[in-house]
């Protein structure tokens, strides 16, 4: 037999240390990781005890035939009380079903065979029956926790207990061994024949029932086998699993602490080199980091935030030197406002309003020698919107006319294939199509992917246009769109735009092109932006290249994990 203690001792770093980061792309995105260890070690614990290799066998136990004849007993006896239907034949269990070897004390019997199912009211409680507080507890669809408490007791039918509930919708179980009302709608109730109800609960719990189909809960639930041990055995099963269940909770809080004050103290050095004025500073806090490195950067959260670090470095002037031969930003901006002027002159582009004066208050940080603070649009010689005609569902085919979709531009990378197609009645709008090198920004997504924007690469395929949701900025070429793109992602023009941002749901927040005209940048001399960006490359290179050795490591402790828990339930 699996010495269980003795298994998660011997393993405890790497329940403890094995992490699975979560994809966060998608809307409604909880936490970003998942102490995939502990996740695991739960469902060993689980399946261990459904086995019979939790706890030893005890020959004076009574054998769990003479339950399964109990069990017969009682279903005739609330047959009789008219409070259970009679049961469906089912065929006897052959040999090809049994999923795993048992004790021989032990008995299989079909699940639909050990329980019972409790009918419960049919009103449906509405948000504005269920109280705060009140005598009886109301469990519903929510049944992760307890909804309410609703007082009239005879609009429902009283639900004894201990019993199993369930969502049809939430696939989530839940035991209750106190009095409760259940709400009517998509929830289930089930009283089990066994005389150890919380053995049943947790055999249930092995099953894996979330993300499955309605149609596939059910028949998880009623179509497969229930390996029911002695009674005894049984609350010696249902004692361990509580105890090593507490053992999981401990690890998970440490866990759960440890990270917390590993991503505290990345947050605070990390924050120390964006706030400090000083120079000598600076070097004090670059010097703390550089000298534990190694043990700073072991998670991606701590390198994504190291990245985001040296974006705002960058735009801040720290992370290359200023060099005193570099001609001054300002020249810059004298000469792209005479390009601008000569455009409008020979009417290539149109006279634009002029933009307010940039107030202290705007300036979140003090410039070095030779940089100014400017507007986006300062730097733009021309913006339009694109155009967004009703279109085909599908992507456009080979090199047909498409319109890009919000999606393509706000995930930090250019996707082509996020388009749809252009109806064949229609003319396409080639003053919408994207060339490589266009700065493209999105002015309608989520709150956090609103005005996120990308540089067209230069392998971009033809025949796109812009949706109407997406603005196109062109610059001169003393401009990198690159660098603006910068500007654009760092923490302060994120803040930014979560101040002037319209909407009422943060599902969906909007910026006009005026307030991403508005969008104040801090500009540094060209020789010295080409330098920014030179490093910027290349420090984000090296941090691609942590986090996919991060990424590998965590693979091999997943990989790690699972093998152990299949070897210790193969044993």
């Amino acid at each position: 037999m699996v010495n269980a203690e003795k298994l998660i001792t011997d393993n405890l770093p790497l329940w403890s240390s094995t992490i699975k980061n979560k994809k966060t792309t998608g809307r409604g995105s909880n936490k970003k990781r998942e102490l995939y260890g502990v996740k695991k070690l739960r469902e060993l614990i689980l399946e261990l005890a459904v086995r019979g290799l939790l706890v030893p066998q005890d020959p004076n136990d009574e054998p769990a035939s003479i339950l399964i004849e109990q069990i017969e007993i009682e279903k005739k006896r609330l047959l009789g009380l008219k409070l259970i239907k009679k049961e469906k034949s089912l065929p006897p269990i052959e040999s090809g079903e049994i999923p795993f070897q048992i004790p021989r004390s032990w008995q299989l019997l079909r699940l639909p065979h050990s329980y019972h199912l409790i009918p419960i009211g049919k009103k449906k409680l509405k948000s504005s029956d269920i109280n705060e507080s009140g005598e009886f507890p109301v469990i519903d669809q929510g049944i992760e926790h307890i909804s309410g408490y609703y007082d009239d007791e005879s609009l429902l039918t009283r639900i004894p207990h201990p019993v199993v509930i369930f969502g049809d919708h939430t696939r989530n179980l839940k035991y209750v061994d106190h009095d409760f009302i259940a709400g009517a709608d998509g929830t289930k109730v089930l009283a089990p024949f066994l005389s150890e109800p919380r053995y049943f609960y947790l055999y249930l719990s092995h099953f894996d029932l979330k993300g499955k189909g309605y149609a596939r809960h059910f028949k998880i639930l009623n179509e497969n086998l229930i390996a029911i041990p002695p009674l005894s055995e049984q609350k010696r099963i249902v004692a361990k699993v509580d105890e090593l269940m507490a053992l999981c909770d401990q690890l998970e809080q440490r866990q759960e602490d440890s990270i917390e004050t590993h991503e505290t103290l990345v947050k605070s050095l990390l924050d120390a080199l964006t706030t400090t004025a000083d120079p000598a500073q600076f070097q004090q806090a670059w010097q703390r980091i550089e000298a534990s490195f190694h043990l700073l950067f072991t998670t991606e959260s701590s390198v994504d935030h190291l990245k985001q670090t040296i974006l705002q470095l960058a735009v801040m002037g720290k992370l290359v030197p200023q060099d005193p031969n570099d001609e001054p930003a300002s020249e810059l901006l004298k000469r792209i406002a005479a390009e601008k002027a000569q455009l409008i002159k020979e009417k290539k582009i149109k006279k634009q309003k002029p933009l307010p004066p940039i107030s202290e208050d705007e300036k979140p940080f003090t410039l070095p020698h030779g940089w100014e603070w400017c507007r986006l649009n300062d730097l733009s010689l021309s913006s339009i919107a694109g155009w967004s005609p009703r279109c085909e569902p599908s992507p456009r085919e080979g090199e047909n006319w498409g319109v890009l979709k919000v999606s393509a531009v706000t995930w930090g990378k250019f996707n082509p294939e996020e388009n749809k197609e252009l109806p064949v009645a229609l003319d396409a709008r080639p003053e919408c199509e994207v060339k490589p090198g266009d700065f493209l920004i999105s002015r309608a997504n989520t709150a956090d992917l609103v005005a996120r924007a990308i540089v067209v690469p230069n392998d971009a395929p033809k025949h796109l246009m812009m949706s109407d949701k997406i603005i196109r900025f062109k610059f001169t070429d003393a401009i990198s769109a690159d660098y603006v793109n910068l500007v654009n992602n760092s923490a302060f023009s994120r803040q930014y735009y979560g101040e002037v941002a319209g909407g009422t749901s943060s599902s969906m927040k909007n910026v006009s092109r005026v307030q991403i005209q508005n969008l104040v940048i801090a500009l540094p001399p060209y020789r010295e932006e080409l330098r920014i960006m030179k490093n910027v490359d290349s420090l984000m290179t090296l941090c691609d290249s942590l986090k996919a050795k991060l990424q590998s490591a965590q693979t091999t402790q997943q990989t790690l994990t699972d093998t152990i828990v299949e070897q210790a339930v193969e044993s």
